[in-house]
C-alpha cells in the first residue's frame, strides 16, 4: 500500500508541519508579527543549522513569508489588487532586506521561471514582461543613460521549459551568468502549497534560491548560489495545491465534525496514488496571475529604482 507526500514549497509550511508533528525546531528561529491591522501577517523562518535544514528539508537560509488575505481582491481597476502600492512597498522593503549591500552599478539578473502557456504556471514570465530592464541602455549611453544619477545594471529572461528548449532552465542561467557577470540573480516562480487558504494570497521571499518544480515532484537542477557563485534570490506565489492535501483535509474536517474513527482510519489507509499527480488552481487564476504579476514587478521596479531615497 502507498501514501501520499504532501508537497509545499513554503518554508513556512514544513515549519508548521515540524512543530505540528513533534515541535523539533532545533536550528530554525521563527519571528512573525501583523501589520496594517490584521491584513498581513509576516512570518520570518531563519534555518541555521544543518540539522535545521534536515528537520524542514529545506536549504539553510532566510525565508519571509507574507500572508494577504486581500493580495488578490481587485481594486478600482480590475487588473490591479486592491492594496497594490501597500503591497508592493512591502514587498520591496523585505527584498532590500535580503539584497547585498548596494554598490554603484550593480548589476541585476532577474529570471522569470514558468511556461507562459500554463497560467497557474506563468507567473515569472509576466512579471518579467512588466519590468523596467535598462541593460542595454547603460551599455550603450553609460551615465548618461541614467540621467547622472546612482544606478544599476537590470536584466532580465524568460528561459521557458525544458520542454520546448530541451535545456534545463539552470543551464541557461548559468550561461547567461558566465557571459554578463551580474552581481546578484533574482528568480521568481509559481510554487505549491500545502494549504488551500494561502493559494494566491502568500508571497514568499528567500536566499536560497530556488529548486524548479520541487514543489509539484518535477525536480529540475537548482539555481542557487552554490550553482551559479553569486547570490541567488527567490520571489515565489503558491498558484497550486497537491489534490491529495484537499481530500485529506476534507476527511481530517469531517472526522472532527462527526467524531467517528472511521473517518481518521480511511485517511490513513487511503491510496493517493492517482491524486499524487493532480494538482488544482482556483478558476480565476487568469486574472489573479495578471494582478498578482502586476503588483511584483512594480515592487521589483521599486526596489531597483535609480533614486538613492526608494
Amino acid at each position: 500500500m502507498s501514501y501520499f507526500q504532501i508537497r509545499t514549497d513554503l518554508a513556512l509550511e514544513a515549519r508548521e508541519f515540524v512543530q505540528g508533528a513533534n515541535g523539533a525546531l532545533h536550528g530554525i528561529i521563527v519571528e512573525e508579527y501583523v501589520k496594517e491591522e490584521g491584513e498581513l501577517h509576516v512570518t520570518k523562518v531563519q534555518i541555521t543549522t544543518k540539522n535545521g535544514s534536515k528537520i524542514l528539508g529545506k536549504p539553510m537560509g532566510t525565508y519571509i513569508t507574507l500572508e494577504i488575505p486581500g493580495l488578490c481582491e481587485a481594486g478600482e481597476n480590475s487588473e490591479v489588487c486592491l492594496f497594490h502600492k501597500e503591497i508592493a512597498k512591502e514587498i520591496s522593503s523585505h527584498l532590500k532586506d535580503l539584497l547585498p549591500e548596494r554598490k554603484k552599478n550593480m548589476s541585476i539578473l532577474i529570471v522569470g521561471l514558468g511556461n507562459r502557456e500554463v497560467t497557474a504556471d506563468a507567473l515569472g514570465p509576466q512579471v518579467v514582461e512588466q519590468l523596467l530592464v535598462n541593460r542595454h541602455i547603460i551599455k550603450e549611453y553609460g551615465a548618461m543613460g541614467s540621467e547622472g544619477e546612482e544606478f544599476l545594471l537590470i536584466s532580465a529572461i524568460v528561459p521557458g521549459v525544458m520542454a520546448k528548449t530541451g535545456m534545463e532552465s539552470a543551464e541557461i542561467v548559468k550561461g547567461i551568468v558566465k557571459e554578463t557577470l551580474p552581481d546578484v540573480v533574482l528568480v521568481i516562480d509559481a510554487l505549491a502549497a500545502r494549504s488551500i487558504r494561502r493559494l494566491n494570497r502568500t508571497i514568499q521571499l528567500s536566499n536560497t534560491g530556488i529548486h524548479p518544480g520541487s514543489g509539484v515532484g518535477n525536480h529540475r537542477n537548482a539555481i542557487d548560489s552554490k550553482s551559479l557563485k553569486i547570490p541567488v534570490i527567490a520571489i515565489g506565489v503558491p498558484t497550486v495545491v497537491d489534490a491529495a492535501t484537499i481530500v485529506s483535509d476534507a476527511m481530517e474536517k469531517m472526522y472532527k465534525e462527526r467524531k467517528e474513527a472511521v473517518f481518521l482510519q480511511a485517511r490513513e489507509s487511503m491510496v493517493f496514488g492517482e491524486l499524487n499527480n493532480m494538482y488544482v488552481t482556483p478558476k480565476d487564476i487568469d486574472i489573479t496571475i495578471k494582478r498578482v504579476s502586476h503588483t511584483l514587478a512594480e515592487a521589483l521596479n521599486l526596489t531597483f529604482s535609480s533614486h538613492k531615497d526608494q
